[in-house]
């Protein structure tokens, strides 16, 4: 293979690759005899059909195989000598295309855009803020009163109140369309707790002023999008019997209900939840000091970036951001979305630190781990209830899907790395300041 370079400015590379016909016809020659002594054809016994019957029947696709093993085989030799990384998928192309016949030598075209050379970036000057903050026994407080009412049960008010938002009101309902009652519209003794919206939107509204023994017609409309299709879009009518009103009542902050949450008494789960506060602090107090990191890391050193990376983060940042602008829309019907400067910028940003953070984990060794990668695909998997067997099938069958679960992970290890390493000053704030900061992180 004879290989000629006709790019080298900047990052862009070109050359091509010319198979002489010669080698090309000895290959194939080489893999017909290798099959050979295997191959059966009528009239011939195994192993002994002609070399001119072998290429005349199976001729074209060894061809086609063996054509396609030097290319590859000559990309990978060129790489391992140059010492490139292509940013992407080296694009090859066949010089004749369709006019090109057997006996004539191959021309291939191989351009890419390598990674570029990363500066070695000074890591010791790189100064820190991380925000502290406790919790108060007035959080723990308030967020032990959101587990009693969570825990709450509900009790009988007096004959002839009526019913109000956040009561519960125990009901026999018949669900009509076209005056034809529907499968699952009717059930008896149903508690619903009004205003939850766990019911079709407008239902639990006509309930609100009912009392214990009314009767009343509940008229509304099935949504566009509901999940059964022969109901959906549908006015519908549920006479209903309201046969109770309930009234809420919180558990009380006892040790019973600090056993209904699995803690030993009220004193146990107020340290757990105290501990679940203060990871959750330490979880946004982690976001602030990520950016603040990756801020500093992105004025530290420059280099080249290659354009196709660039080009395909920008196409992804416009393609996530036009999906949250427009979130009833879930498919890819939408035509071109044009990236601008905005998400451009962007873009550089992302993929300057992602190629540094990168360069620095390969040369502090940092890895992942096959448990790592495990707990991270158990933990995705628990977004599909039911399908986890087909998830985890994916994942193994899906390297770019493994590299996308593995990339975040990389990601945090480098930075513990980093802060390891920097002079990080500890700041307790409230959680008041805490919250504003990671407002802030939206808007930066």
């Amino acid at each position: 293979m004879q290989v000629k370079e006709t790019q080298n400015e900047g990052l862009k590379r070109g050359y091509e690759f010319t198979l002489p016909a010669a080698d090309l016809a000895a290959q194939v020659e080489a893999k017909l005899k290798e099959a050979q002594p295997e191959v059966e054809m009528k009239g011939f016994r195994k192993g002994k059909v002609p070399m001119a019957m072998l290429k005349k029947q199976f001729g074209q696709r060894v061809l086609g195989d063996a054509m396609q093993e030097a290319i590859d085989a000559a990309l990978r030799g060129h790489l391992e000598t140059s010492g490139d990384r292509p940013a992407l998928q080296p694009k090859v192309e066949m010089v004749d295309g369709e006019n090109w016949k057997e006996g004539d030598d191959v021309v291939v075209t191989v351009a890419y855009e390598t990674l570029p050379a990363i500066p070695d970036a000074d890591l010791s000057g790189v100064e820190l803020e991380r925000l502290v903050v406790e919790a108060s026994d007035e959080q723990v407080t308030e967020a032990l009163e959101n587990l009693a009412k969570n825990a709450q049960s509900f009790e009988d008010r007096k004959k002839g109140t009526k019913s109000k938002d956040g009561d519960q009101v125990v009901i026999d309902f018949k669900g009509m369309v076209d005056g034809e009652a529907f499968d699952g519209g009717t059930a008896e003794d149903y508690p619903l707790v009004l205003g939850s919206n766990s019911f079709i939107p407008g239902f639990e509204a006509q309930l609100v002023g009912a009392k214990a023994g009314d009767e009343v017609k509940v008229e509304v409309k099935f949504p566009e999008d509901y999940g059964h299709p022969t109901l959906a879009g549908k006015d519908a009518v549920f006479e209903t019997t309201v046969k109770a009103v309930k009234a809420p009542k919180a558990a009380e902050l006892d040790d019973e209900l600090a056993k209904k949450f699995g803690a030993d008494d009220l004193e146990a789960l107020k340290t757990q939840i105290r501990g679940r506060l203060e990871a959750e602090y330490k979880g946004a107090s982690r976001q602030i000091l990520k950016r603040a990191l990756l801020d500093k890391l992105d004025g530290l050193v420059k280099f080249d970036l290659p354009e196709s990376l660039v080009e395909a983060e920008a196409g992804q940042i416009a393609h996530q951001l036009w999906h949250e602008e427009n979130p009833d829309d879930h498919g890819h019907n939408h035509g071109e979305i044009e990236p601008t400067d905005e998400h451009k910028s962007l873009a550089e940003r992302r993929v300057r630190l992602g190629l540094l953070l990168a360069e620095i984990g390969q040369k502090a060794e940092i890895t992942v781990s096959d448990q790592e990668m495990t707990q991270a695909v158990l933990n995705q998997a628990r977004q599909y209830p039911g399908q986890e067997r087909q998830f985890f099938e994916f994942i193994q069958q899906n390297p770019q899907a493994q590299q996308q679960l593995r990339a975040p992970i990389f990601e945090d290890k480098v930075v513990d790395h980093i802060v390891d390493g920097a002079k990080v000053a500890d700041k307790t704030v409230t959680k008041e300041e805490l919250e504003k900061a990671i407002e802030a992180l939206d808007t930066l």
